[in-house]
């Protein structure tokens, strides 16, 4: 069954500026899906390459930041199991366990050094927070009568910093 160009452009675009995959962008629009990466393929021969288009929608979209921040979320879990795996692991030796621990943390040093060159904004949310948090606990030690008053004003101003760099 032949599609009209109506079609394909409406798959094209469900993959490029939807970000769908193209299994799905294809299914949504009726198109088996490999008319849809024979027409993707073909367009790329002709110069109009779906991937780059992606690609470049994302960046102008800003979902290169959501991507990274999910991304990090996962690199940090696994993280977290992988040291779970290794504290439980009873036939590993210590020495390896070591090594094990020194690569991974040189791995999420190298990650997060990345994400915050990359993720300015958050960066810089991630050091607000930090600042803020910081600032609550001394005022907590050093200032306990002024808590509730900086509590009132906590909130809200931690809503201004999410607007100005989140």
């Amino acid at each position: 069954m032949a599609h009209s160009d109506d079609v394909r452009r409406a798959v094209r675009a469900a993959y490029v500026f939807d970000q769908l995959a193209l299994e799905v962008a294809a299914t949504t629009h009726g198109v088996p899906y490999a008319t849809a990466r024979n027409w993707k393929r073909d367009g790329k021969t002709l110069g109009d390459d779906w991937d780059k288009a992606r690609g470049a929608q994302m960046l102008a979209g800003g979902c290169v930041e959501d991507v990274m921040r999910q991304t990090l979320a996962v690199a940090v879990q696994q993280t977290q199991s992988t040291i779970e795996a290794l504290q439980t692991n009873t036939e590993m030796a210590p020495i390896e366990k070591v090594k094990a621990l020194a690569s991974l943390s040189d791995s999420l040093n190298k990650l997060m050094a990345a994400f915050g060159k990359l993720m300015p904004e958050t960066n810089k949310l991630a050091v607000a927070t930090d600042v803020m948090k910081r600032q609550a606990e001394f005022i907590r030690l050093s200032f306990p009568q002024h808590t509730a008053v900086f509590a009132d004003i906590l909130a809200p101003f931690g809503e201004e910093l999410a607007r100005a760099y989140g």
